[in-house]
């Protein structure tokens, strides 16, 4: 072999080692009960109610006591009240019950 190869499987090896540390790390700061493939409810089966905004159209749903619905309130709560999810924005209101999402 030569030293460029010798070079590139030791980068690549380096680079592997990072990539773990980095994904463990990620996981122990996770929420309770998130999955590290992603979350651990679906949106979709939480009822929606269509709304218009200042900025336009969204969805929003308030008190839904579903685990779907309890799950995405966690996960909000845990990225400070926003974040996306499969092209949509999420967010949750400042009554920390009502989430809103809109199309991105």
């Amino acid at each position: 072999m030569t030293a460029e190869v010798n070079f590139l499987i030791k980068l690549r090896d380096g680079c592997a080692m990072i990539l773990d540390a980095a994904n463990e790390r990620l996981e122990s700061l996770a929420p309770p009960g998130a999955s590290p493939t992603g979350p651990s409810y679906d949106v979709n089966k939480i009822q929606w109610q269509s709304a218009q905004g200042t900025k336009g159209p969204y969805e929003k749903t308030d008190g839904d006591q579903s685990p779907d619905y309890k799950a995405l309130l966690q996960g909000l709560k845990f990225h400070k009240g926003k974040m996306n999810i499969d092209g949509s924005f999420y967010w949750l209101f400042e009554n920390a019950v009502t989430v809103g999402r809109k199309k991105t």
